[in-house]
């Protein structure tokens, strides 16, 4: 099975993806679309092709379980109305939420990926839930996921050449205590398992930066017990990061506060930087 719209020549499909297929995976992904259409589980305006082998490959191609995967995340959205959040949510405090916990996407990685950043260390808890609930910030969560993958990834894809599926996450540690940290647990577990659950097989890259020494010491004894495949697209990374960033991110894409050389106008943090911030401005338009 080949993949569509590939222009760049230099693109080798990972193993499980299209293009890269073995023939019992084929047999799989086929066998999965004909029950999800029998079960009336198929929508074909958002299931395609990669969409249904990344549930596959979240679970090792074990049909049963990727179907009740599947199948409980549709059951979740339709609970949720997550087919309409995009044009229903309206994160108004967006500025004022930036101050207290950034969460932003900012351009690409050098693979396409669209980068997104969190810096967990300015959270300042008291002053966030002064002008946002903890409903709301899951709400924002699940509008950016849905805008990821009807905005950025084809955008990425486009501009790229070849597919698109995955992010480059950053998450920056410093001066995150575990008091800190502990405060806004509950909302990181639940992010997590929405990340993991609904949208599964979007991590490409995560580089955890200003990690204190005691996480590095959690992390090299957890580590060990995680699938393999999830503990290569992590790198845990301290104060000396930016070589291991500069690898994968180009400078003029990381914003300058984490070394690299970009100063969006208003901030990179509510820029939303990006290729594809004509088809989501046509989606804000076509909204209104």
């Amino acid at each position: 099975m080949s993949t569509p719209n590939v222009t760049d020549s230099s693109y080798k499909p990972l193993p499980g993806r299209l293009g890269n297929l073995s023939p019992e995976k084929e047999e799989a992904l086929a066998k999965f679309k004909e029950e999800l259409i029998a079960e009336g589980i198929f929508v074909p305006e958002r299931m395609d092709d990669a969409f249904l082998l990344r549930f596959l490959r979240a679970r090792k191609f074990d049909l049963v379980e990727a179907w009740k995967m599947l199948k409980e995340a549709e059951e979740w959205r339709k609970s949720d109305n997550v087919d309409d959040i995009i044009s229903t949510f309206d994160f108004k405090e967006k500025r004022e939420v930036d101050k207290y916990y950034p969460q932003y996407y900012h351009k690409t990685d050098k693979d396409g990926r669209p980068i997104y950043i969190e810096v967990l260390g300015k959270l300042d808890i008291e002053a966030l839930y002064s002008v946002t609930t903890p409903d709301r910030q899951i709400k924002r969560l699940i509008c950016e996921y849905e805008k990821s993958a009807k905005y950025r990834f084809p955008a990425c894809s486009k501009e790229f050449g070849h597919p698109v599926e995955t992010s480059c996450t950053i998450l920056d540690l410093y001066n995150v205590s575990l008091s800190k940290f502990y405060r806004v647990k509950d909302y990181v577990m639940e992010a997590s398992k929405i990340s993991s659950d609904k949208y599964p097989e979007t991590m490409g890259k995560f580089y955890i930066i200003n990690a204190p020494w005691a996480f590095s010491a959690v992390w090299s004894v957890v580590k060990p017990w995680l699938d393999p495949v999830t503990v290569a697209k992590i790198n845990i990374l301290g104060s000396s990061y930016q070589d291991e960033l500069f690898k994968q991110i180009p400078r003029q894409n990381l914003p300058k506060q984490f070394g690299g050389v970009c100063e969006c106008p208003g901030g990179c943090s509510l820029s939303d930087a990006g290729p594809w911030v004509v088809e989501e401005a046509a989606g804000a338009v076509e909204k209104v």
